[in-house]
């Protein structure tokens, strides 16, 4: 993977360790030659990454739409800021940059965001790793409700196992690496169910 999507809070929470997984991500990928493409903004989680991957000589590719730039939340610091019209837009384009996807603690858009690429991967939009960064626990009840709603017939467990969740980025990304798309069609062919 060269280009890797990371949502996460514009807000850095109330844990301290969010921040400092945010920049041990933002180094990693840095390192790693891997280019950050994120939501464009210069506030919370997202800014600490973005800042992160800059001063360990990355690059990063921000996505921000226009009335959110115009609230003066864009990072302009960055290798590339592109300004789209309007919040579909901007998780589209993330979606074509990006080779892989990395979720760590947020709120709503956070979650709306990693749902959307899982929902996207289930109907074989695309094959591409998706992971959580588990920062203290913080994805711990979504992942017991995602294995609830897998026993009770509501998700395959294939389409479950295409969420990787690791508690650091060095063996996340090493299994996004090792990752590879299954074949499995939700129940789009006729007479499966």
């Amino acid at each position: 993977m060269k280009v890797i999507a990371v949502y996460c809070g514009s807000s850095a929470g109330i844990d301290p360790r969010y921040a400092q997984h945010a920049a041990e991500v933002g180094e990693a990928l840095a390192k790693r030659g891997v280019t950050l493409v994120f939501g464009g903004g210069k506030v919370g989680l997202m800014g600490a990454v973005a800042d992160a991957v800059m001063s360990s000589g990355g690059q990063a590719i921000g996505v921000i739409p226009g009335f959110l730039k115009d609230k003066e939340v864009a990072h302009l610091g960055l290798t590339s800021l592109e300004v789209v019209d309007n919040m579909h837009q901007r998780k589209l384009r993330m979606a074509e940059l990006a080779e892989g996807f990395i979720a760590m603690p947020g709120g709503y858009g956070t979650l709306e965001e990693l749902f959307e690429v899982l929902t996207w991967g289930q109907l074989g939009l695309h094959r591409k790793p998706i992971g959580i960064l588990n920062v203290a626990g913080f994805y711990d009840a979504l992942v017991t409700l995602l294995d609830h709603m897998t026993a009770q017939g509501l998700l395959r467990a294939e389409n479950r196992r295409q969420l990787i969740v690791a508690d650091n980025i060095t063996e996340l990304l090493a299994q996004m690496d090792a990752w590879q798309p299954s074949n499995v069609e939700k129940w789009l062919t006729p007479g499966r169910s």
